[in-house]
């Protein structure tokens, strides 16, 4: 399974995240968010792998971004077109967010088949960027795309059981924010590694 670590900030923080059982950390580059990040480099262990988060940047932006930071990932939060997804195929990995409140918000995935490495599937709400809350989940049982996904939004140490109980064929990975962090940008890094460790042990 592949633990994304979303919405990281400050270097020591990202050191002590990065130290547990952890694939992937997202950096978002979005100036309204809390968690937009502003250092000029990143200094991570070579195993993890670097996804920037976008709204509605333009291609020119990302693809700098990419190159700045060494980014494996480009992950679209906005309203990005199928059209900006067939741009930047052959240039960059792509993880499309899609909202999700009800079955009928799934449709938004099919126009995006077979231009994105992952879809991230978060919980619907005002504006950009995460709600703190959990969707449904049964929802996604009616989801039949063959793009592999990232279960976002809400998820909390006390998500363990929830976790432990969802299938799904597609289902590749989750995607960890607000309900690990003790201020915007900053994660409790015990909290996520005994949240993963147990996740995995049960998972093993």
């Amino acid at each position: 399974m592949i633990v994304k670590v979303c919405g990281m900030r400050e270097a020591e923080n990202m050191l002590a995240v990065a130290a547990g059982d952890i694939q992937w950390m997202g950096f978002i580059f979005y100036p309204k968010s809390a968690r937009y990040y502003t250092a000029q480099a990143m200094v991570l262990p070579d195993r993890i792998r670097r996804v920037g988060v976008f709204v509605n940047a333009p291609i020119e932006e990302m693809l700098r971004k990419m190159a700045q930071y060494r980014l494996d990932y480009l992950q679209l939060h906005g309203n990005e077109s199928p059209e900006v997804c067939r741009a930047l195929n052959g240039k960059a990995r792509l993880i499309k967010a899609i909202s999700i409140a009800s079955q009928e918000d799934l449709r938004q995935t099919e126009p995006y088949e077979g231009l994105v490495d992952y879809f991230l599937f978060d919980t619907k709400c005002d504006g950009y960027g995460g709600s703190g809350r959990r969707f449904d989940w049964s929802v996604l049982d009616s989801y039949q795309g063959a793009t592999p996904f990232l279960l976002s939004g809400g998820i909390a140490p006390d998500s363990i059981a929830a976790l432990r109980s969802f299938r799904h064929p597609k289902w590749a990975g989750i995607d960890l924010n607000s309900g690990f962090e003790t201020t915007p940008g900053i994660k409790d890094a015990s909290a996520l590694h005994t949240f993963i460790h147990q996740l995995k042990t049960k998972e093993s």
